[in-house]
């Protein structure tokens, strides 16, 4: 159902307030650069210190500016089962294609607890549900079997963003969950790993600088030619071992500033770069050709 490039938006901030005319200005910049669907309000779009309003406002403008021309998947996880159905239930009234929901984090549930969550916000809304799997910020693991559950007992529960960086984890939800199943890698550097064992796409952060580039990898993985698939990856490895040496979306929203595609505003608790990283971070930008 979701393939190719997916791009996990930042939210762009103007003097602490989301700033609107430039979210709209990266909808279209994502779209005329081959991207396939677009992700707001997730990790990357600091939905943690959003405020339900804002909240709410970004997934509705991305929706407005998309115009229907590719897939809204709109971020509305909560570790509150009653927030992500309040907030996946408007996503579903304002146009969005989809949700992604990521595991409950810091109250750490047990795998039934996880059934039970998923289930409960797949039955309040008609529009797919995409899993997002990361227990490196959630502090719990959705199991291949728990996720092969929900794929078989809820009908729109339709793949996973799956960031547990572990491809045994990837190829055993393909081995367990129905062939129709979506698997996409949520993590830029096992993208092409990824497709080998049977994803159809990433959900990727680094796709918020070279969108097109990103959705040429895995266009051409798809077509068969493995060999422009592999140049790509290794292209873009540095920058994004670079999008990833402080906390995610710090480096990203600051390359983006750098590139004058927003500003680099950030919300605390995330704050500005160490001069030692950003020093790291201009270094990949100028190697990729992306700054002089």
């Amino acid at each position: 159902m979701f393939k190719g490039s997916i791009v996990a938006m930042v939210t762009p901030f103007k003097d602490d307030k989301v700033d609107e005319n430039t979210l709209k200005d990266l909808v279209e910049f994502y779209i005329k650069n081959s991207t396939s669907a677009l992700v707001p309000c997730g990790t990357t779009g600091e939905s943690a210190t959003l405020t339900y309003e804002e909240h709410d406002r970004v997934i509705e403008v991305v929706i407005q500016q998309s115009k229907g021309r590719i897939p809204v998947i709109a971020g509305t996880g909560s570790n509150s089962t009653q927030e992500a159905i309040i907030l996946t239930q408007h996503a579903e009234r304002v146009g969005a294609n989809a949700s992604l929901q990521v595991a409950p984090y810091y109250n750490r549930p047990t795998q039934k607890g996880l059934y039970e969550h998923f289930k409960a916000i797949s039955e309040s809304v008609k529009i797919p549900i995409v899993l997002y799997n990361i227990a490196s910020r959630t502090g719990v693991n959705i199991e291949p079997e728990t996720i092969a559950k929900l794929a078989k007992d809820c009908k729109n529960i339709a793949g996973v963003k799956e960031a547990s960086g572990s491809l045994e984890q990837m190829a055993r939800i393909k081995m367990l969950c129905p062939e129709e199943f979506c698997l996409l890698s949520g993590e830029d550097a096992l993208t092409l790993p990824a497709l080998s064992i049977g994803a159809s796409g990433v959900i990727s952060v680094v796709a918020n600088i070279v969108p097109r580039d990103v959705a040429n990898l895995v266009s051409e993985f798809q077509k068969g030619n493995l060999e422009k698939a592999g140049n790509l990856h290794y292209q873009l490895m540095p920058l994004i071992k670079a999008m990833f040496v402080e906390t995610n979306p710090i480096p990203l929203k600051t390359a983006m500033g750098l590139l004058k595609m927003c500003r680099p505003d950030l919300r605390l608790p995330l704050c500005s770069m160490s001069d030692e990283n950003l020093a790291k971070l201009k270094k990949a930008l100028r190697d990729y050709g992306l700054l002089e």
